[in-house]
């Protein structure tokens, strides 16, 4: 019963099969460049020379068998190459995308700069005009409230661009 349960989970889940195909191929790919692999292929040509010259093995029949493992090697090599480098292209792709977000969000936080330095001539003219004092505090007022609240979004929108990023 256990069986059928675990045969229909994989079915069920072939995207969680892929995955764990991936995350096995991406072990593969680094323990292959690893010191490890380059010692474990070192011992195992040099096996395969040490077998001849003890004549247990035939040269022709050793170099057909090794031309084979080797050409079947370089096959399984070129396809995890491509792998990583198709993994390497989607991360880009994923980089790229933050990328013209971040930039999207630099030109709006432009605009809300743009805004504000209007809002500070305004507040400059206002301010060199012969108005009355009551009217000039107000609009001072109204203005510096204006640039608060745009100052304080700005800084969520920084706050939250910055926490999105990491």
């Amino acid at each position: 019963m256990q069986t059928s349960v675990t045969t229909h989970d994989t079915h069920a889940h072939p995207e969680a099969r892929l995955h764990a195909l991936a995350v096995a191929i991406q072990h593969a790919i680094t323990w292959i460049g690893s010191p490890a692999s380059l010692i474990v292929h070192t011992v195992a040509f040099a096996a395969c020379f040490a077998v001849c010259l003890l004549h247990w093995v035939d040269w022709n029949l050793m170099l057909t068998v090794l031309t084979n493992v080797v050409s079947l090697e370089a096959i399984y090599l070129a396809i995890f190459i491509q792998f990583s480098v198709n993994l390497q292209a989607k991360s880009l792709k994923g980089v790229e995308e933050d990328v013209e977000s971040i930039q999207e969000d630099v030109e709006e936080l432009g605009e809300h700069v743009e805004g504000i330095k209007e809002d500070v001539e305004d507040i400059q003219e206002d301010i060199s005009e012969d108005a009355s004092e009551e009217l000039r505090k107000r609009k001072q007022a109204q203005m510096l409230e204006a640039l608060t609240n745009d100052v304080k979004a700005m800084l969520l929108h920084l706050e939250t661009l910055k926490t999105g990023t990491r």
